[in-house]
């Protein structure tokens, strides 16, 4: 636990672990160490107050709050920070103090030569802060995140001082209305920035049950006990996902119901009910309930009570603080037995004051093998290409061996890749401190090894963690579909939560690697944090220098001139398209070549293909396959058996050739990584479009050289609101083979769903494979042409949002100026360019 405090003497806030707080809370122990890095990790370790070889200062305290986490004790102090002074002020109060500052009512001569330093003194001391400060700078990331808001506020500082000079201009001229109005509705959308352009970016967290993934969420989040073990995969029907309450500081959980609508389909639909929609039956009246009509059931004592409860789509848990009953509620919902799991779709944790850790991260369960056999595939893919990053959590024991997670991040990697916009993979290996030192020495190759670890758990864990890493690493490098297919960032974790959460013997928290992962977090949130600062510092600009490039000028070779750049840039738009198009016309040509290829493939092997797959998965005896063929056509070529560790996806077998052959090209076209230079990618000849070409800089004129530099803020602006997009369509141009042709097959599935009696499973095969033998020539060739429609549409939406966005920027920036002039925001400009060079 840590606290914030304020020190009685100097007012100033600091954080300490509560075991440095005396009994009453009036006290605080303090290091006497002069390293402030030193200082920080007794804080952060939550050293013992008798630690080192100095006594340690006794300060008296007033105590404000109490915290989980040394990351909350800290957010709050920032807050509380906030609104006493500037960030810059205490910043330098930080480096100077190290929170033991003092302020002394009298003084003897000794000590007032202490305070009133001669100024050769107080220069080299403003030069060492200086130093200190750059240092901090570079290498504290919390003050990095503080920077990033407080140039954000400034700039919002400036915005509203404009807003408000802008509103109290009074004019009559209709063209200074219409500007004045245009630049407020842009100073209004810049306001409604944080709401609709917050970007969210989803971690998806794989592993069965009983893995550890419910307690490694609640180390991350500092919150013992929180989600109820098995909340994550508890209930295989439920998706759950954890993000950051940012509206107030209570805990809530929505839950997401299905509609009576959709029961009362699945009741009456008793042709294609799927064995998701059996087991709902089932576990809500009974076992006999499938054979029941809608109009029976609803004469079961079960119905009203079911429909009443359907009666909202979502219900909401809220609780002002962490407790057993929140946990309790939410597990009500989610776990099995309970009758209420089976009405569930989803249930959203929200937690308040973790803004460092889960600001814009979703963390979402991806169930994997025994779990996942009940989700739609529709919506696990979905969340599944949403993912930025992975995380396969596995205990540290079965790592290696288990199938599970090995399977599934084969069977997954091109709806991450090409098909998502994953750029980081993580094996997280639980349980690092469940260990036998005696029986796990024994396991050691090496005699010398053993020797080593002379039965120390501390020495063992550390070992085994080692060991583990380099395996699994060394795994994921043989992995054949790794070395041919996968362009990600890999990485390897070993984790003690309960260590960590409980502070157990043997391992130090640094040890328990959670840090890491609260770091991993910490840093996307803080380059999200300094993508969208950036973003409403250009706007800023851009509106600033519309506003001074509109001043009355009536000098008429000044309007002569301003005709000459209105022609000349719409010239340079019209030519700039030509290029861009011709440049993602040869994209085009190159995804034609491979699909091409791949049409031929699959034309010639498809049946093999098809056969090839059945065969690899039906039992020796094949007992009880036919059900499992019968569910694969029933669900339009996807089923994830139980007893399976990878699902059945015909469609995706079917596209395998045309997948293989576009794979590597498509990658190099829509790499996910925006700063990943390939020399193909649309998101590069994106960044290469300009209309401003060299020689264009109006240095003789202050109203053109504001012009230019509207357009280059409007140019900049839609390219990256373009290139997000292309992120997003890249997902539904790769999918759109797989879609094609489960569209083409769909009636060959039905009809074969639907064949029983004698030879049923025999006469299912034939069906398909004379399903796929006559379509195979048509389907694949739509599939390829979908394809090349898909990127057409994209590289004419980006060339057309590009001219209509641009020419209105034009004509904005060049149309004839009012006759009153309006502001004037010459220091505005210059002290936005100054934040937007400390955006760090």
């Amino acid at each position: 636990m840590y606290a914030v405090v304020i020190l009685h003497d100097s007012d100033e806030l600091l954080v300490a672990p509560t075991n440095w707080l005396s009994e009453d809370k009036k006290q605080c122990y303090w290091p006497p160490f002069k390293s402030p890095e030193k200082c920080m990790e007794a804080v952060e370790n939550r050293l013992e107050p008798s630690t080192g070889e100095k006594p340690w200062e006794k300060l008296a305290i007033l105590f404000r709050s109490e915290y989980g986490t040394y990351e909350q004790a800290k957010e709050m102090q920032a807050e509380m920070s906030e609104q006493k002074e500037q960030p810059s002020q205490s910043a330098l109060s930080g480096i100077f103090s190290h929170g033991t500052k003092r302020k002394l009512e009298t003084c003897d001569s000794h000590t007032c030569a202490k305070l009133h330093p001669d100024p050769l003194s107080i220069l080299v001391r403003f030069i060492a802060a200086c130093l200190l400060l750059c240092c901090v700078l570079a290498g504290n990331p919390s003050f990095k995140q503080n920077t990033d808001m407080f140039i954000l506020k400034s700039a919002k500082q400036i915005m509203m001082e404009v807003k408000i000079r802008i509103q109290n201009i009074n004019s009559t001229d209709q063209t200074s209305i219409e500007q004045k109005n245009n630049i407020l509705d842009a100073i209004a959308k810049m306001d409604k920035m944080d709401k609709d352009q917050r970007r969210k970016e989803t971690i998806g967290v794989f592993g069965k049950t009983g893995q550890g993934k419910s307690s490694l969420l609640n180390a991350i989040l500092g919150l013992n006990y929180f989600l109820p073990s098995g909340s994550f995969g508890a209930c295989t029907s439920v998706v759950t996902q954890v993000e950051a309450n940012l509206i107030d500081s209570n805990y809530t959980a929505e839950i997401d119901l299905i509609s009576k609508e959709e029961l009362e389909n699945e009741i009456t639909s008793t042709d294609n009910r799927t064995e998701t929609v059996i087991e709902r039956i089932t576990a809500l009246y009974g076992a006999d309930a499938v054979k029941k009509t809608l109009e029976e059931l609803k004469r079961d004592d079960k119905y009203a009570k079911i429909d009443n409860f359907l009666s909202t789509t979502t219900k909401t848990i809220s609780h002002t603080e962490v407790s057993k009953e929140f946990t309790n509620d939410v597990a009500h919902y989610i776990k099995h037995g309970d009758w209420y799991w089976p009405l569930v779709k989803s249930v959203t944790i929200k937690i308040p004051n973790r803004r460092e850790l889960l600001e814009h991260i979703v963390l979402v369960d991806l169930p994997g093998t025994g779990d996942c056999n009940k989700i739609r595939d529709d919506l696990w893919k979905t969340k599944l290409r949403e993912c930025s990053s992975v995380w396969i959590v596995s205990n540290i024991s079965r790592a290696i061996d288990d199938t599970d997670p090995w399977s599934i991040i084969q069977h997954c990697i091109q709806d991450l890749g090409p098909g998502g916009e994953c750029r980081n993979i993580d094996f997280i290996c639980t349980k690092t401190d469940d260990i036998d030192p005696e029986e796990y020495i024994g396991s050691v190759p090496h005699p010398e090894e053993q020797m080593s670890l002379d039965k120390n758990p501390t020495w063992c864990i550390i070992h085994r963690n080692n060991r583990a890493k380099e395996l699994v690493k060394n795994k994921f490098k043989n992995l054949e579909i790794m070395k041919s297919k996968a362009r990600f960032i890999i990485d390897v974790f070993t984790v003690s939560s309960k260590a960590y959460l409980n502070k157990i013997p043997h391992l130090e928290p640094a040890e328990t690697e959670i840090k890491k992962l609260q770091d991993f977090l910490k840093n996307t949130n803080r380059r999200i944090n300094r993508e969208l600062t950036r973003d409403y510092v250009n706007e800023a600009k851009g509106v600033l220098s519309f506003i001074q490039s509109v001043q009355l000028d009536t000098d008429e070779k000044m309007v002569e001139k301003k005709a000459e750049v209105h022609e000349a840039l719409l010239k340079n738009l019209e030519e700039a398209l030509k290029e861009l198009d011709c440049q993602l016309d040869s994209l085009s040509k190159i995804l034609d070549q491979c699909l091409s290829k791949g049409v031929e493939e699959s034309v010639e092997q498809c049946v093999n293909t098809k056969n090839s797959m059945i065969a690899s998965v039906a039992p020796p005896d094949k007992r009880g396959f036919h059900r499992t063929l019968q569910a694969l056509y029933k669900n339009k070529g996807f089923y994830w058996p139980k007893n399976r560790d990878k699902p059945l996806d015909l469609n995706m077998c079917l596209a395998k050739h045309m997948h293989d052959n576009i794979f590597e090209k498509f990658n190099l076209i829509f790499p996910v990584d925006d700063n990943m230079k390939t020399g193909k990618s649309v998101q590069e000849q994106i960044d290469k479009f300009s209309i401003i070409r060299n020689g264009s800089a109006y240095s003789s004129s202050s109203m053109l050289y504001h012009m230019e530099n509207f357009i280059k803020t409007e140019e900049t602006k839609v390219k990256v609101l373009l290139k997000r997009e292309v992120v997003v369509r890249k997902k539904k141009i790769f999918s759109s083979i797989e879609t094609t042709i489960q569209n083409r097959m769909t009636a060959g599935y039905e009809q074969a769903a639907k064949l029983k009696g004698d030879q049923a499973m025999k006469r299912r095969e034939n069906k398909i494979t004379e399903t796929i033998d006559l379509l195979k020539h048509s389907m694949f060739e739509d599939a390829k042409m979908e394809v090349l429609n898909q990127f057409k549409d994209l590289k004419e939406h980006i060339c057309k949002t590009l001219e209509s966005e641009l020419k209105r920027s034009v004509e904005r920036s060049l149309s004839q100026t009012s006759r009153t002039p309006l502001i004037d925001v010459t220091g505005e400009i210059e002290r936005l360019e100054s934040l937007s060079r400390s955006v760090i």
